[in-house]
């Protein structure tokens, strides 16, 4: 037990989220039981109770069964003129019925690869035997699923960690391979933000943990993905619900104007039959878009979850493609991971040694890897810090004070921090007169902090008492690649905004390189709010990461929040979206997935109107041949058999055609909305009127040479 106080760190090393995310494997899945699940569920979806949930699919369902009637009387609605009415109307039956078919296909198929995928995340949520630590400090065994919110758990190496956590103490390497598919070990330790947070059904490979539990039986990040991925939190979007508004209504006045045409058809003495109404009606509603409305949906969070991002619901992920303004921070987003100790630049006289000795004695209690880096770069000037430990006291960084030290025995203190955090905390020590030749802007101490800020670096002052030694250099690493990505960002008319603690030359030098539109230096916790209230004030909906306690707030506020899943429980509870990776940077491809879900749905449904465009020009010239339109059959169509039959055929035949684009979506082009809509016109609205019309015209073809026209 007591010696996870005294693990030694593990020697394997931690791999950046970034790399991480490239690594990431799939979730394999078995085909067959795949298909065979969706086989099931399409034809489950032929029962009433959940056909008549999509209004354009159960119209189509109510005109199979009119027909599949006329099929079996012919003439239940009326004499029957046409020769061999029962095969003609056998045939509207069973290809409507395919229709039906094909777009429940659809949806199933959407379904089905998120149940599959749940099914494997569920493997590794099998229950363990957990070994909890009581009061008087024995530990006892349980199941995992006994386990609740506040409790503590004990693991060692090889032990499957029971429940989503929170390390208390020790330090050991986990593999988190079973959530994020990254088969390096993960470092995880107690007292730090982004290392602390353990995932249930995660498995520890080295030393050992003690954990307390932060989800109760249920809740855990696991059963989050599950829901998401198989569907259980799923509810329609905004944006779906007013489409599929939208296509009742164009599928309601289809209808009513299908109904009025045996008045006309009676008086321009070309009769139409029922059968061929319906067949006429079933051409002219949106079906395409109506059948894969939902597989669009599903499929768009589906890709959410692929990329290791649980959202609350369709309505963030959706969010994510109209956000205007993206909100970042400058460390582990723009810049990469964690700044380092590059350099000490001594003033006032001291020698390298002087400045080194102190930087030490302020960063001997400091466990970030910032702390850890002076404290390397320190103990290679060859400073030392000989003072017994026990009778120091750590003080540790806040975003108030903005700076940390140590309290030295005989009331000394050492302190590192921003420039102005120090000069103030200089002259407090001097006294009312602020006498210390420190506390104010020397030359010297200027041209050293702008100095290290003018190479994009970030300078920390280090003190001892009333005395200032001299500068840290922690150096900053712009994230290759990073400034094409904001360009492309802003083609696609999304404002980025860089916050910073830094001063104002260091933010300007690395706004400048990584090509940010905006930044703000020196910006607090309540900078965050304001900014974010001061962009939704104008309109415009704002994303931003965050991980740490002092971003809960914002990413309450935010449009869009996504919490780092190495932070802290608190900012995981307040973003809307967590990443399984841990990667800032991927808030910049969630807004892509969240682009690609509308353009996918905007680019499907132009689609599916311009279909029925042509398939209007393709039928309604052949049925009213007698009413002089024949001049209108620009395909030369057969007979009003072969026309029905063939607009019908490609009716119900796009729809599987088109399934593989709806579940992997359009591709996404860094565009502007106006670039977008003629790129879209173009390609899904004039596509959408040539390419149903040499189908038609083909099958028209086979039908005739088949003897049913």
């Amino acid at each position: 037990m007591n010696s996870a106080t005294t693990t030694p760190r593990p020697k394997s090393p931690r791999s950046r989220p970034s790399d991480r995310r490239q690594k990431r494997k799939k979730v394999r899945v078995s085909t067959k039981r795949l298909y065979t699940r969706v086989i099931r569920d399409t034809f489950i979806k032929v029962y009433p109770k959940y056909a008549i949930q999509n209004p354009v699919m159960f119209l189509v369902w109510l005109a199979t069964t009119t027909t599949l009637a006329a099929t079996i009387y012919p003439p239940l609605f009326g004499p029957v003129t046409q020769k061999n009415p029962q095969l003609f109307n056998g045939l509207l039956t069973v290809i409507l019925f395919s229709t039906v078919i094909f777009a429940n296909f659809a949806e199933a198929l959407a379904e089905g690869r998120g149940k599959a995928q749940a099914d494997a995340l569920r493997s590794t949520r099998s229950e363990t035997i957990a070994k909890k630590i009581v009061v008087d400090g024995t530990i006892t065994e349980i199941p995992s699923t006994s386990l609740k919110q506040g409790d503590t758990v004990y693991v060692v190496a090889g032990d499957m960690i029971p429940a989503d956590g929170e390390v208390i103490l020790g330090i050991a390497s986990v593999d988190e391979s079973a959530i994020t598919g990254e088969s390096a070990p993960v470092l995880k330790e107690s007292g730090s933000d982004v290392a602390s947070s353990v995932t249930g059904g995660t498995r520890i490979i080295s030393d050992e943990l003690i954990i307390r539990i932060t989800a109760d039986p249920g809740k855990g990040l696991i059963d989050r993905m599950i829901d998401l991925v198989e569907g259980a939190e799923r509810t329609k979007t905004p944006n779906e619900i007013a489409l599929t508004v939208l296509l009742a209504v164009l599928t309601t006045t289809f209808f009513i104007v299908v109904a009025t045409l045996p008045v006309f058809a009676y008086y321009v003495k070309s009769p139409v039959s029922i059968p061929v109404l319906i067949a006429l009606l079933v051409t002219l509603i949106p079906t395409t878009i109506g059948g894969l409305l939902s597989a669009i949906g599903i499929a768009g969070m589906d890709r959410v979850a692929q990329f290791n991002v649980i959202a609350t619901s369709g309505r963030v992920v959706e969010a994510c493609g109209d956000i205007n303004t993206l909100v970042l921070d400058k460390t582990g987003t723009i810049t990469l991971g964690n700044r380092l100790a590059e350099a000490f630049l001594p003033i006032n006289a001291h020698s390298m040694r002087e400045i080194a000795n102190v930087a030490l004695g302020a960063s001997i209690f400091d466990d970030t890897p910032e702390g850890k880096s002076i404290v390397r770069l320190a103990e290679k000037c060859g400073a030392k810090f000989d003072i017994d430990r026990k009778k120091c006291q750590g003080v540790e960084f806040s975003a108030t004070t903005r700076m940390s030290g140590t309290n030295l025995p005989g009331g000394h203190e050492v302190r590192k921090g921003s420039v102005g955090a120090i000069k103030g905390f200089v002259r407090s020590r001097s006294g009312s007169s602020g006498a210390s030749r420190n506390g104010n802007e020397t030359p010297e101490l200027v041209t050293a902090y702008e100095a290290v800020s003018h190479q994009g670096g970030t300078p920390l002052l280090v003190c001892l008492d009333n005395e200032i030694y001299g500068v840290i250099y922690l150096k900053d690493i712009v994230k290759p690649g990073i400034r094409e990505r904001f360009d492309q960002l802003r083609r696609m008319g999304v404002r980025t905004l860089m916050l910073t603690g830094d001063n104002p030359i260091t933010a300007s030098v690395i706004a400048k390189e990584a090509g940010v539109d905006e930044f703000i230096a020196k910006a607090t916790p309540e900078d965050k709010i304001s900014i974010i209230q001061r962009e939704q004030a104008e309109g415009k909906l704002v994303a931003m990461t965050g991980d740490g306690t002092n971003d809960t707030r914002a990413l309450t506020y935010a449009d869009v929040g996504i919490a780092m899943n190495t932070g802290t429980k608190s900012a995981k509870e307040a973003a809307n979206m967590v990443d399984l990776d841990s990667d800032p940077t991927k808030l910049i491809d969630i807004v892509g997935i969240g682009k690609q879900l509308l353009i996918t749905r905007g680019a499907l449904t132009m689609f599916s109107i311009a279909n029925d465009i042509a398939k209007y020009f393709a039928i309604i010239p052949v049925i009213f041949a007698d009413a002089n339109l024949n001049s209108l059959n620009i395909m030369k169509l057969t007979s009003v058999n072969s026309a029905v039959l063939s607009v019908l055929i490609y009716n119900a035949l796009i729809i599987p055609a088109l399934i593989p684009l709806a579940l992997k979506g359009v591709k996404f082009r860094p565009l502007t909305a106006n670039q977008l809509l003629q790129r879209n016109v173009f390609i899904y609205g004039f596509g959408g009127v040539i390419a149903p019309l040499i189908a038609i015209k083909l099958i028209d073809v086979l039908i005739t040479f088949a003897g049913l026209a």
